[in-house]
């Protein structure tokens, strides 16, 4: 094998099969062992989707765009639908691990496939911390409700509790009234004073029950990937009786009147729930990285990703519309919606069911990315661009047994110390370009749907279909988005300055560099739209890049400032190791 010095060196298809198949014992050549069927893969799916974003998220987006984030769910899950074609003819061509890292690597080439795999870093692990912490919230409330009580100083953040007692403190050596202090500030002065004393005025104060699960999620996925399906179906089977139950119990308690007006803060206010949404959905992507541990992968895959999001999609559009209508979508924005509706309309026990099924349903969430994350590190190792113990499989449990300790460690301690209340944009982001990536990627390998897997996107020519719909969809937002509008000119002509915050929360919210991702955008529907005429491309992908990237535009500067400084990161890892270490640079044939 020749040695190649491009950053954009690409593994063929061939190449990346080259390795023989699972041997008598069903394991992969890699020693990955081979259980999943696709009935254990739409389950992987259904943990993954159905979460925090129906226990938790679900609420503020309700909040934010009313009713109409139903139709959200439905837009979503179209944009998804598009997203998960091309990750399931990905899937039957390339049916090994590494999920959109390795689509990506015979696409676009290594550089591309080491940003992508970085950017699968940041959404597995930040996207874990954000759910272990939240599963924390859910654990100590109901440990309250039945009279168990853990001290404050155990559940809370180490960094919260600080920040807020410096805050009083401050307060306090200005000779300022305690009254100017936040409600939250003065509860994390009293818990940072009341909790044990390590050394000088460092106290105890650290979110146990957070790190806990997640060291417990950790040895199951550790111990290996049959015992991980048998929880997860369990855990899945549990969570969507419970949901089946709020349906059929809420619907008797809906008020059709709760339902207008649909949309009240307009398309805007709805779109404000993208990041929500799109944390719920990035079970696609993990369900791919199990490829290696899939019985019939070229088979299974496909099916299941559809599976996962016609089931989940349905049920995330009925739960929306019931709670809007059991209760005004005023109030909603809790941190548990469902369990907050049914103690509002007089059904306690109810309403502890579903804090119980929350409390399962988030550990099922941690355990579908807990089994992502070090599968990507594996394919990444076995490919140089990470140190080969990353590649290391666990000779008794056939699994990832490094990439996955360390997995848990890079969730674990920052669930115990850190707040992380405002990363599901960060999650979000990088969620919709591994997607958007994934659809660009079958547009490269087939454009015109000629491809011989067992699974293909259907083409159709995207010569008229495409610039028809941009047309289309423009003007949409053109007619039904007049206040928007009317903020991005101004923003684009430079009268609300470079940038613009609100000033009630201190958010970016305008100003001329929050506009630049839709702009940088509106230049790329411009291309493509030209491509697709020209090249009579494939309308799927080409639709699914587009509605991704626009997704992505609504997530404001600062979340694209964020990503773009934890790429940097990578890129500097990536040039400082992977790049002098990649197989391909060195001519030396991937494992």
């Amino acid at each position: 094998m020749r040695s190649d010095k491009s950053l954009f060196r690409r593994k063929t298809i061939a190449a990346i099969l080259q390795n023989p198949p699972a041997d008598a014992e069903g394991h992969s050549p890699g020693g990955l062992a081979r259980h999943l069927t696709v009935r254990d893969l739409t389950a992987l799916g259904i943990a993954a989707i159905i979460g925090a974003g129906i226990f938790s998220t679900i609420g503020k987006a309700s909040l934010d765009g009313g009713p109409a984030v139903s139709l959200l769910f439905v837009f979503t899950a179209v944009a998804c639908a598009f997203s998960a074609l091309c990750y399931a003819q990905f899937a039957a061509t390339i049916p090994v691990s590494g999920s959109a890292y390795t689509y990506a690597y015979a696409s676009f080439g290594e550089l591309a496939a080491w940003i992508i795999g970085w950017a699968l870093i940041m959404e597995y692990a930040v996207g874990n911390i954000v759910v272990a912490i939240s599963w924390s919230d859910y654990f100590t409330g109901l440990l309250d409700g039945v009279g168990l009580h853990i001290p404050t100083y155990l559940t809370t953040g180490t960094q919260s509790a600080y920040q807020n007692y410096q805050a009083v403190m401050a307060l306090m050596e200005a000779h300022q009234p305690l009254a100017q202090a936040s409600a939250a500030q003065l509860e994390g002065y009293k818990i940072w004073n009341s909790a044990p004393a390590l050394f000088g005025n460092w106290r105890l104060v650290a979110d146990l029950p957070a790190f806990t699960i997640t060291v417990l999620i950790t040895a199951l996925v550790y111990v290996g990937i049959k015992e991980s399906k048998t929880a997860s179906n369990i855990l899945v089977l549990l969570k969507l009786i419970v949901v089946a139950v709020v349906i059929a119990v809420g619907a008797f308690y809906v008020q059709p009147a709760n339902w207008h007006p649909f949309a009240p803060n307009g398309v805007g206010g709805v779109l404000k729930g993208v990041s929500a949404v799109f944390f719920a959905y990035i079970g696609f992507d993990a369900i791919s990285t199990t490829a290696e541990e899939c019985r019939n992968p070229q088979r299974d895959l496909p099916k299941a990703m559809m599976y996962a999001l016609i089931i989940c999609t349905v049920l995330y559009v009925v739960i929306t519309l019931v709670l809007t209508g059991m209760v005004s979508y005023k109030e909603l924005g809790v941190g548990d919606p469902l369990s907050f509706v049914f103690a509002r309309i007089g059904l306690p026990r109810l309403s502890g069911l579903v804090a119980v099924s929350a409390v399962f349903a988030m550990a099922s969430v941690l355990l579908v990315f807990q089994l992502g994350q070090p599968r990507i590190w594996l394919t990444m190792a076995r490919d140089g661009l990470l140190p080969s113990v990353f590649a290391s499989i666990h000779p008794r449990f056939h699994t990832p047994s490094f990439a996955t300790i360390v997995t848990g460690f890079f969730v674990a301690v920052p669930a115990l110390i850190l707040n992380m209340d405002l990363v599901v944009d960060l999650t979000s982001i990088g969620t919709l370009f591994a997607f958007a990536l994934v659809c660009g990627g079958i547009l490269i390998i087939d454009p015109y749907g000629r491809s011989e897997a067992r699974f293909k996107v259907p083409y159709l020519n995207g010569q008229w279909v495409v610039p028809l719909t941009l047309l289309a969809g423009g003007l949409l937002l053109f007619r039904y988005n007049a206040a928007d509008n009317q903020a991005f000119w101004l923003d684009v002509s430079g009268q609300h300055g470079w940038l613009r915050e609100d000033a009630l929360t201190g958010k970016v919210v305008g100003g001329f560099a929050h506009q630049i991702p839709t702009l940088v955008f509106f230049l790329f529907c411009l291309v493509l739209a030209v491509l697709s005429f020209r090249k009579r491309l494939s309308t799927l992908p080409v639709l699914g890049l587009l509605i991704n990237l626009y997704l992505m535009t609504q997530l404001g500067i600062s979340n694209w400032t964020l990503f773009f400084v934890w790429l940097l990161i990578g890129l500097a890892v990536y040039f400082g190791y992977g790049y002098q270490h990649s197989k391909l640079s060195r001519g030396v044939p991937a494992a």
